[in-house]
């Protein structure tokens, strides 16, 4: 194992856990929503989905210190209910999207709850257009960032992320038109997606070299949306899951990594390598799989340079050889197996669909594993989700409860 980071060990919960409802709200630039609000339009849609009543839920997941978050008593409040909940701040978006889950599952076998709601809300894009807040805020109020950081110019996020590719570009011989695979993919699959920000934009590669670059080597379509938007899902034993009204999607991995330099990036020893590197192997086994059984994968996006790092250190190729694994549209829906590749990001990812920190990455598996997504996998089994942080990576593998 490589000295820069670990893997933190998790309990095996394979199976005990089924995602059973999914819920959404609009995805937009500037709307005047409030997080809060939309966060509860998500959840009633969640249980609706999972056939259950908001009385039946008896827990609440959310991410601590993004934004300002669901609480219980926003719960009870909406949904006039009384019943008390388990309420954890180890869920949400981002790594937690994957590693829930596993919190999730020990409380359910600790008897603390039986239907376990998952929600994250982001209004950054009304907040940036009223000066009120963005993405970068932690960043430059973080005292080692603003003190060493910022006085050098290394701020805000896309400076970080394309000296890292560009170190990459030196290491491995990544091409432009290489990278350029992963925008021009993920905008394709948004341009199909109605529901996605990206919608009506097209990319062209033509269009994508022609950009000036915002940070060398990253165009600005290799960055994230800034987006208002929420998603939600319903957590439940695998033995309720089995009697209720969609098929199965059963967490069969969780897996979580951290890699020394922590949380300052400029201090990380390896800039070429993701936290994937040590969460991917413990999901992977946990649930008796590997990657070539994975049927479509979502990747956490914020830059594309580390999607494709991502999805090498997820083990779908071998370290310096993802330009090739992604080229010639082989993270497309349709491209089949055989020709290399796998499906990726079939809702458009956070560079095309909307930036809701990775929580509809999951929802997005979720259908496709129902056979119900918009651009849909041909006989989609198994589903792996990375999420990501900079210095924690975390894995999620869900199957099919008949796979």
């Amino acid at each position: 194992m490589p000295a820069w980071g670990q893997s933190l060990p998790l309990e095996d919960t394979h199976g005990e856990v089924a995602i059973t409802g999914i819920g959404e709200t609009t995805v937009s630039g500037p709307s005047g929503r409030h997080a809060k609000a939309m966060a509860l339009e998500a959840v009633a849609a969640a249980i609706a989905d999972a056939g259950l009543r908001p009385q039946d839920i008896d827990g609440l997941m959310v991410s601590a210190g993004i934004q300002e978050q669901l609480q219980p008593e926003d719960f009870h409040a909406h949904f006039a209910t009384s019943q008390p909940l388990w309420f954890s701040t180890a869920g949400g978006a981002m790594i937690w999207a994957a590693t829930c889950a596993h919190t999730a599952a020990m409380a359910m076998r600790a008897g603390k709850a039986r239907h376990i709601v998952n929600v994250f809300a982001v209004d950054w894009a009304s907040r940036r257009a009223a000066g009120t807040g963005t993405p970068g805020d932690w960043h430059a109020g973080e005292d080692m960032k603003a003190r060493f950081e910022l006085p050098f110019g290394w701020f805000p996020q896309p400076v970080y992320f394309a000296t890292f590719a560009r170190r990459y570009m030196h290491e491995f011989g990544l091409s432009g038109e290489q990278l350029a695979a992963l925008p021009l993919t993920f905008r394709r699959h948004a341009n199909r997606h109605p529901d996605a920000v990206m919608h009506r934009r097209e990319l062209t590669l033509e269009g994508y070299l022609a950009r000036p670059p915002l940070a060398d080597p990253l165009r600005v379509e290799d960055c994230c949306l800034v987006s208002d938007g929420a998603a939600a899902w319903v957590m439940s034993p695998a033995a309720y899951a089995a009697d209720m009204r969609h098929p199965q999607v059963l967490v069969a991995g969780v897996g979580h990594g951290q890699v020394q330099g922590a949380p300052y990036i400029s201090q990380q020893p390896v800039i070429t390598a993701t936290p994937q590197t040590f969460a991917a192997p413990w999901a992977f086994a946990m649930a008796d799989t590997d990657p070539a059984e994975v049927d479509v994968i979502a990747v956490y996006d914020c830059f594309s340079s580390t999607a494709l790092m991502q999805i090498e250190d997820m083990g779908f190729c071998r370290k310096g050889e993802g330009g090739h694994f992604i080229q010639n549209e082989r993270l497309y829906y349709q491209r089949h197996r055989r020709l290399g590749g796998i499906p990726c990001n079939t809702h458009g990812g956070l560079l095309s669909h909307s930036y809701l920190l990775g929580i509809s990455h999951v929802v997005e598996l979720v259908k496709q594993l129902r056979g119900t997504a918009v651009n849909q996998v041909e006989s989609a089994r198994t589903a792996a989700y990375a999420g990501f942080t900079a210095d924690e990576g975390s894995t999620l593998i869900l199957k099919r409860g008949d796979a």
